[in-house]
């Protein structure tokens, strides 16, 4: 079985250190209300702030999302795994991203990360991603992971709040 999985919001949590720079401009950390079921990038002032993600370095240290590296590891033991990240958006986010991938997740081969711009041409059994677009553009079955800005989503696709979730389904293929 061929499983994809997206990094930003499924192994790579963005928010904390994109609510820091927030707090670093604004002087205040946003509360959950306010971007809960939302772009982060909608707050009042967000979307310049979003042009930090184009500077090296952004990605290369994100916290690891809870559980991530053990059921991914599972995962890679038993099935074909491997990395689909629209990271092209992001020029310098590649390296950090390979690098970031090398330090949490160093099982993964580099012949299973796929950088790509439109995850359409990504080819597999499962894709696991926290954006309902990647998942419609998918030719396998798409499965959401639950990030902030999906909370409130309603769709078609089965939902997934944590790593142990995703490691129960799993567990019965």
């Amino acid at each position: 079985m061929r499983i994809c999985i997206d990094m930003d919001e499924v192994l790579a949590d963005n928010y904390p250190k994109f609510l820091d720079l927030y707090k670093s401009v604004f002087g205040r950390r946003p509360e959950k209300e306010e971007y809960i079921g939302g772009k982060i990038y909608d707050l009042p002032g967000a979307n310049d702030l979003r042009k930090s993600l184009q500077k090296p370095g952004w990605f290369a240290d994100l916290p690891v999302i809870d559980g991530a590296v053990e059921v991914v590891e599972k995962l890679y033991a038993r099935h074909e795994v491997f990395i689909v990240s629209s990271a092209t958006e992001f020029k310098h986010s590649m390296l950090d991203k390979m690098n970031w991938l090398e330090k949490h997740f160093p099982f993964i081969s580099y012949k299973r990360v796929v950088f790509c711009g439109e995850k359409s041409i990504a080819y597999g059994d499962y894709l696991i991603d926290d954006k309902p677009k990647n998942l419609r553009s998918f030719k396998g079955e798409g499965l959401l992971f639950t990030a902030p800005d999906n909370v409130f989503l309603e769709t078609e696709f089965r939902r997934f709040d944590s790593w142990v979730e995703v490691d129960d389904f799993f567990e019965g293929a």
